[in-house]
């Protein structure tokens, strides 16, 4: 099972049966941020919201990427997670 476009792909996450590894969770999220919203402008979370900076990081470390490298990145992401957790 692999995905064609970014929606496949993003419909494809709603599939797996296990939830993949925090690490691929945080890839997920940060290409996904960056596909659809590209640059993170928000302001960093403060305290220790940890979760909230991580997603943060994640997306931030995509900063110049475009939406269009971004979904590439995340379809490809997503086809390998597929092999493991649908």
């Amino acid at each position: 099972m692999s995905a064609h476009t970014f929606e496949d792909a993003v419909a494809l996450t709603k599939k797996f049966t296990e939830k993949p590894s925090n690490e691929d969770l945080l890839k997920l999220y940060g290409l996904y941020k960056q596909a659809t919203e590209g640059d993170n402008e928000a302001e960093r979370p403060g305290g220790f919201d940890f979760k909230a900076a991580a997603k943060y990081n994640a997306w931030a470390n995509l900063k110049g990427k475009s939406k269009e490298e971004a979904a590439d990145q995340y379809i490809k992401l997503v086809d390998l997670l597929a092999k493991t957790h649908v």
